[in-house]
C-alpha cells in the first residue's frame, strides 16, 4: 500500500497501482472530476498515471491541482498545444513537428510544413480543435528506449524529433510519448487527464521561426494560441490584448513623437525626439536629485573597454552570444576571433580549412611561430589568444559594474569611506536578436540607471534594506504601486554561475532575510539570479493587468573577488568589499516604453513633454497669451502658446488629442481681468480662474508628482462628450 501525504499534513493509504485521481476519488467525487494535475514536492506530475512511477517517496506529498491553482492552467494549456497541433496534421499533409511549449499566457508549436499558414487558416483549425476538445479522448503517456523511440519517429515521419532525439536528448536511455487518439508526440509532460477539460481557447497569430532558435537552422512557422479554464477568463484576456493594442508604444511614441528606430540608423537603437528625450530627462533628474540626497556620487565611463576587462568580469565570452562582437585595432583580428570560433565549434577545421586560415592571416601579417596545426585543440586556442592578447580588443559597453569596479580600485580605499555609491546613467550595447526587438521594450542600445554600492560585510543587509526602500520609492512615485519582488537564486544544478558556495549562501541568506524583514510580498525563484549573485527583481503590474520586470537590485561577492577590490579594515588589514548592483528604473528606454503604455501616452503633469496649451481666441488676445505663457515658464511650468487663426474650437480638439493636460483659453474678458479659463484633459471646463491661482494649483500638482487618472485610452484620444458639448462657450 501507499501511504499519502495531503497538504494538511493528514496520511491516506491506497494501493500501490493508485493515480492523483484515485486519491481525489477517495475524497470525493466533485473533487476528482475537477482535478486537472497534481504536485509531488515542487514537481507537477500527471494525475492519471500511477504515483509509484513517479516518485519513491514515502509517504508520497501529494498536492491536488485543480482550476483553481495557477500550475494547473499552464499544463492545460500545454495540453491545447498538442491539440492544436493534432488538428494542423488533420488539415494539413507532411506536417514535421518541432517543439510546443507554453508561454506567458498561451502556447505555441513550431511546424515545418509547405502550406503557409496564415490567419485564414484559423478558422478551419479552430474547429478542428472544437472537434477534438468535444471528444474529450484522454492523455495517454507511454516510454521507450532510444533505438525504439528513434524508429517510431521515423515511421511517423518525424525527422525533426529523430534528430532531437539523437542530438538534445543524446544522455537519455528512456524517453516518453503522450497519445491522444491517432496523435503521438515525444514530450515529458504532464497533461492534463482528457482534452474535454479544455473549455475555452483561440489561436493568435503566426509568425517565423527557427529551428532551436538557430538563425543557421531550418526555417519554421510558428502558431500562437491561448486556453483558459472558462470562456470568461479567456475573454477578459482578448479584451485586455485589444486594449494592448490601443496602447502599443511604438504606436502611440510616433503618433506624440516621443521616439523613432530608423534601420538606417541601426536596429533596436532608439532615437529619442524632443518629447520623447524631455520625458527621460525629467526621470533622471528626478532620480539623480533623489540619489545625491541619499550620498550616492555621479561618475561617467566610456562607452567601450578592453576585452580583458570583460574577461575578468566574466561578461566575456560568457555572454558572447548576446554582445556585440570585439573591435580590434590589428586589421587581423577579426580573423584570427573567427579562427578561434571554428575551432571550439562542434564541427571544428578540415586540415584545408585550416591551411586557408593560415595563409590569409600570414597575407594580413599574423606572425605565429608556435603554432602548429598537429598540435591538439585547446593548445591551438590557447596559441591564438595568445597572439589576441598582445593586441589591443575592444568591447562596445555590455555592462557598467566592470569600469566602476576599475574607479573602485583607482586610489586606496578606507572602512571610514565605505560604502561607497558610485551612480552614472551609463548606456550599454547588447546584440539580441532581430526578431526579440520590439520598439523601446527590447533594444540593442540602453541606458541604465546604474549605481554600484562597495560596502562592508557588516553593511549589507542595511544597504540592500535601503535600495529596496528606493527602488519602492521611485515606482511609486508614478504610480506603479501594483507589484511583487521576485527573489531570483541560483540552480544549484547548474554550473553557469561563478563564485565559491560560502559567497552564494551568505548573499541569498542575505537578501532573503532583508525580504523577510520588510514584510514585503516576494517569492523565491531558482535559476533566475546573475551568473554572479542573487538578485531581488520587481514585478510590476500594469493598470490593465500585464506584468513587467523593472527595478533590480542584485548582492554580490563574486565581482570584488574577481577584480581584487580590497579596503583597509579597522584591523590595519586588507578586506573584500561586496558589491550591490541597482537600478530602479532597469533602462531608461525599457521604464519610458512601459510608462507611455501604462498612461496610454497621456503621462501625468509632473512628466508631460507639454504641461500647458495657451489658446487665445483670437489675435487680439496673442499679446496676453504670450504674456501668461512667460509667466508659466517663470515658474518652471512648460508650456506653449496656439496662435493660429483656427477657431478655439479645433485648439481644443488639437490639444486634446495630443493629450496635454491642461489648455488655458484667453479671450478678452481673460485679459480685462488677470484670468484664465483653464480647461483640464480629463474633467473639462473649470471656469476662469486667477493667474495666480492657476500658477499654484498646477505648481502643487507637479511637487506632489499627483497621478490623478491612468485613463483608459479610448477615453483621451477623442475629446469626451462633456468636453465637445462644451466647446460653444467660447
Amino acid at each position: 500500500m501507499l501511504q499519502i501525504q495531503l497538504p494538511d499534513g493528514s496520511l491516506v493509504e491506497h494501493p500501490d497501482s493508485a493515480t492523483a485521481l484515485d486519491v481525489a476519488a477517495g475524497i470525493g467525487s466533485r473533487l476528482a472530476k475537477a482535478v486537472v494535475a497534481a504536485k509531488v514536492n515542487d514537481r507537477i506530475i500527471d494525475a492519471f498515471r500511477p504515483l509509484a512511477e513517479l516518485t519513491d517517496l514515502s509517504p508520497i506529498p501529494l498536492q491536488l491541482l485543480t482550476d483553481k491553482d495557477p500550475e494547473a492552467l499552464d499544463v492545460l494549456r500545454h495540453s491545447s498545444a498538442h491539440v492544436m497541433a493534432r488538428a494542423v496534421m488533420r488539415l494539413f499533409d507532411g506536417v514535421s513537428l518541432a517543439f510546443g511549449p507554453t508561454i506567458n499566457n498561451g502556447f505555441y508549436y513550431d511546424f515545418d510544413l509547405d502550406h503557409k499558414l496564415s490567419e485564414d487558416d484559423f478558422a478551419a483549425i479552430e474547429k478542428e480543435m472544437a472537434k477534438i476538445v468535444k471528444e474529450s479522448e484522454p492523455f495517454e503517456q507511454f516510454s521507450m528506449d532510444r533505438s525504439q523511440a528513434i524508429q517510431l519517429c521515423q515511421d511517423l515521419g518525424q525527422a525533426l524529433k529523430v534528430e532531437h532525439i539523437e542530438t538534445g536528448l543524446a544522455e537519455h536511455d528512456q524517453l516518453g510519448f503522450y497519445r491522444q487518439g491517432e496523435f503521438v508526440d515525444l514530450c515529458r509532460g504532464p497533461h492534463i487527464p482528457d482534452a474535454g477539460k479544455i473549455k475555452a481557447f483561440k489561436l493568435l497569430s503566426v509568425a517565423g521561426a527557427y529551428w532551436k532558435g538557430d538563425a543557421k537552422g531550418k526555417q519554421l512557422q510558428r502558431l500562437y494560441g491561448t486556453a483558459w479554464f472558462s470562456s470568461k477568463d479567456q475573454q477578459d484576456y482578448l479584451d485586455q490584448l485589444e486594449e494592448a493594442k490601443r496602447r502599443d508604444h511604438r504606436v502611440l511614441g510616433k503618433k506624440l513623437g516621443l521616439f523613432h528606430i530608423n534601420p538606417e540608423v541601426g536596429s533596436g537603437l532608439c532615437l529619442w525626439l524632443p518629447k520623447g528625450a524631455r520625458v527621460r530627462v525629467l526621470l533622471e533628474d528626478f532620480l539623480r536629485n533623489e540619489l545625491l540626497n541619499r550620498g550616492y556620487e555621479p561618475v561617467y565611463s566610456p562607452h567601450i573597454g578592453r576585452v580583458e576587462l570583460y574577461e575578468t568580469s566574466g561578461h566575456f565570452p560568457y555572454y558572447r552570444d548576446s554582445q556585440f562582437p570585439p573591435l580590434f585595432v590589428e586589421q587581423a583580428g577579426g580573423l584570427i576571433d573567427a579562427w578561434i570560433d571554428r575551432l571550439q565549434s562542434e564541427a571544428g577545421l578540415s586540415a584545408d580549412e585550416e591551411m586557408r586560415l593560415s595563409d590569409a592571416a600570414e597575407v594580413l601579417g599574423v606572425e605565429l611561430p608556435d603554432y602548429k596545426p598537429t598540435d591538439d585543440v585547446a593548445t591551438r586556442i590557447a596559441t591564438l589568444q595568445a597572439w589576441q592578447r598582445q593586441h589591443e580588443r575592444y568591447l562596445v559597453k555590455p555592462m557598467n559594474c566592470p569600469h566602476h569596479a576599475q574607479m573602485f580600485r583607482a586610489q586606496p580605499r578606507s572602512y571610514k569611506q565605505l560604502p561607497l555609491r558610485l551612480m552614472e546613467f551609463g548606456t550599454v550595447y547588447r546584440y539580441e536578436q532581430t526578431g526579440e526587438l520590439n520598439g523601446m521594450l527590447r533594444v540593442r542600445g540602453l541606458t541604465q540607471d546604474d549605481a554600484h554600492i562597495f560596502c562592508t560585510s557588516e553593511q549589507v543587509e542595511e544597504e540592500f534594506r535601503n535600495t529596496i526602500e528606493l527602488t519602492r520609492f521611485v515606482l511609486e512615485s508614478v504610480g506603479l504601486s501594483d507589484y511583487r519582488i521576485q527573489l531570483s537564486l541560483r540552480d544549484p544544478k547548474s554550473d553557469k554561475y561563478v563564485g565559491s558556495e560560502e559567497n552564494w549562501n551568505k548573499a541569498e541568506a542575505a537578501l532573503r532575510r532583508v525580504l523577510e524583514q520588510s514584510g514585503l510580498n516576494f517569492h523565491a525563484e531558482e535559476g533566475e539570479a546573475a551568473f554572479y549573485g542573487p538578485k531581488a527583481d520587481f514585478m510590476v503590474r500594469d493598470c490593465i493587468g500585464r506584468q513587467w520586470q523593472l527595478g533590480t537590485v542584485q548582492l554580490d561577492y563574486n565581482l570584488p573577488e574577481r577584480f581584487k577590490l580590497e579596503y583597509v579594515g579597522p584591523d590595519n588589514a586588507m578586506h573584500r568589499p561586496v558589491m550591490i548592483h541597482r537600478a530602479p528604473f532597469g533602462s531608461m528606454e525599457r521604464f519610458v516604453g512601459m510608462l507611455i503604455e501604462h498612461f496610454a501616452g497621456a503621462f501625468p503633469l509632473w512628466l508631460a513633454p507639454e504641461q500647458v496649451r495657451i489658446l487665445p481666441l483670437s489675435e487680439k488676445t496673442n499679446e496676453y497669451a504670450l504674456q501668461i505663457e512667460q509667466q508659466m515658464k517663470a515658474v518652471g511650468l512648460r508650456v506653449s502658446t496656439d496662435v493660429r487663426g483656427a477657431k478655439v474650437q479645433a485648439k481644443i480638439r488639437d490639444a486634446q488629442l495630443e493629450l496635454i493636460p491642461y489648455m488655458a483659453v484667453v479671450g478678452p474678458k481673460e485679459a480685462e481681468t488677470g484670468a484664465i479659463a483653464l480647461r483640464d484633459r480629463l474633467e473639462g471646463d473649470l471656469g476662469a480662474l486667477p493667474i495666480e491661482q492657476v500658477l499654484q494649483k498646477l505648481q502643487t500638482e507637479v511637487q506632489q508628482r499627483t497621478i490623478r487618472q491612468v485613463a483608459k485610452h479610448s477615453e483621451i484620444l477623442e475629446p469626451t462628450q462633456e468636453t465637445s458639448s462644451g466647446l460653444h462657450e467660447y
